[in-house]
């Protein structure tokens, strides 16, 4: 065996190679199976499993979603850097409940200020048809 069949890919390095790489680590930093995390999200556990093998990507809303579910960055998830390097590794510590419910927190956090988005720019058009 070479050096790198035994040594454990690191995941939470600033160079994760992939989108895909870095869903599986933060999903298992999580302490989330497939199947589970594809039932949050709404979506069948195959569907996960192609996302984490890169022969697919989310969209932009499910790629929301994972962050708050998975309590990582946006930015992190896309492209590696940002939040979500240490602070995975650091939820793996905390109660599962606890993860939970700041990604639902912070899941709700992203609807709400896109709901105020949207609100904002209706009020625009009416104000602007008057």
């Amino acid at each position: 065996m070479s050096a790198t069949d035994t040594d454990p890919i690191d995941y939470f390095a600033t160079t994760a190679p992939t989108f895909g790489g870095r869903l599986q680590a933060a999903r298992n930093a999580k302490g989330l199976s497939v199947a589970r995390l594809g039932e949050k999200l709404g979506v069948e556990a195959e569907r996960v499993e192609i996302w984490e093998s890169d022969k697919d990507t989310p969209r932009a809303n499910r790629i929301q979603m994972l962050a708050g579910l998975l309590n990582v960055s946006i930015i992190w998830l896309i492209t590696g850097e940002g939040n979500g390097t240490t602070h995975v590794a650091e939820t793996h510590d905390r109660p599962t409940i606890i993860n939970d419910t700041l990604g639902e927190i912070a899941q709700l956090k992203t609807t709400l200020m896109d709901a105020h988005d949207k609100l904002e720019s209706l009020e625009q058009r009416l104000q602007g048809a008057s």
